[in-house]
């Protein structure tokens, strides 16, 4: 397991018990007693020490490498899944992946950022970094959902749009403002979840969703903390003073009412249990769609319109 740095008393407490493992494995002696005290050690460090995560530690979190990403939520929640590529202009973007596939037993369509599991994933979906071409595919597969009056759900992991050369003449800024203004004119359920990283526009093009939730430990904010720091201190060193004022983490997006609910993750981050985060991020989605699917198409637009409109208004009463 890929261990953070914050995380390194629990590291070795836990290879010590690997260790005392394999010597109990080959049967040189029995040390059960030991390995449980241990362990129950181990827990309770890791307990403790992500009661306390300062948001800096939460934005590591969410960028580790074993957590779960988008494709393998799709993979893990939608039946008979479809992918569908091309925006129709330009080509396909791998940075945002997105089809048609059976969700709780209900048509659905899915769009997410992919990060990638290695490095020879990560180099062709682009770290998760979409291209206009990206943005304007999931606004194909949105008007696609509403024409067949199918829920959208959306899953956000993302440093940000990509902010190379060719993105800029290709409209990237136009791309972006265009989804956001797609997402919100739909008259279909659209629920959002920010798994990992939500980064500036490029996240936002694809959670102007009707109810937008957060894992645990996820991250959601208008630029990266080190960006923030080079612009503001004009250094990266200051990027955990940066993620303190940047109010990313989602229990203070909770509080603004920016988002509508964090989703807890497993004792020890999400990538500590895949599949029983999955599964908890699939329930809560499932939940919001049969509350919203009880609504006709226009007033579903007319309630995520409000939604945002209404954000920013928190505490000025």
């Amino acid at each position: 397991m890929h261990f953070l740095d914050f995380e390194k008393p629990i590291a070795d407490l836990e290879g010590k018990i690997e260790e005392l493992r394999h010597l109990s494995d080959t049967g040189e002696m029995n040390i059960a007693e030991e390995v449980a005290k241990l362990q129950a050690k181990a827990e309770r460090m890791l307990r403790q020490t992500y009661a306390r995560l300062t948001p800096w530690q939460k934005t590591q979190v969410a960028r580790h490498p074993d957590r779960p990403h988008v494709s393998d939520y799709i993979h893990r929640l939608v039946d008979d899944f479809t992918p569908l590529a091309g925006d129709r202009r330009y080509g396909d973007d791998p940075a945002v992946i997105g089809g048609i596939g059976r969700f709780r037993g209900y048509t659905s369509v899915w769009i997410g950022h992919e990060k990638g599991h290695d490095t020879t994933t990560r180099v062709r979906h682009n770290f998760g970094m979409a291209n206009p071409e990206g943005y304007r595919k999931a606004q194909r597969l949105m008007r696609m959902a509403e024409r067949f009056d199918v829920p959208v759900f959306t899953l956000v992991d993302t440093p940000g749009a990509y902010p190379g050369i060719g993105a800029e003449e290709r409209g990237q800024a136009e791309a972006i403002a265009s989804s956001i203004e797609t997402t919100l004119d739909l008259r279909v359920p659209v629920v959002t979840t920010v798994v990992g990283e939500g980064g500036s526009g490029g996240a936002i093009a694809l959670a102007a969703a009707n109810a937008v939730f957060m894992l645990e430990h996820a991250i959601y904010s208008v630029i990266s903390p080190e960006g923030c720091a080079s612009i503001l201190w004009r250094t990266g060193e200051h990027a955990k003073d940066a993620a303190e004022q940047l109010k990313l983490t989602a229990q203070d997006l909770a509080k603004l009412e920016v988002i509508d609910e964090a989703i807890d993750e497993p004792l020890g981050g999400a990538h500590r249990d895949q599949r029983k985060t999955i599964d908890a991020v699939g329930a809560r989605m499932e939940r919001e769609f049969h509350a919203l699917r009880q609504h006709e198409g226009e007033a579903l637009r007319r309630m995520r319109r409000e939604k945002f409109l209404n954000m920013g208004q928190h505490g000025l009463q």
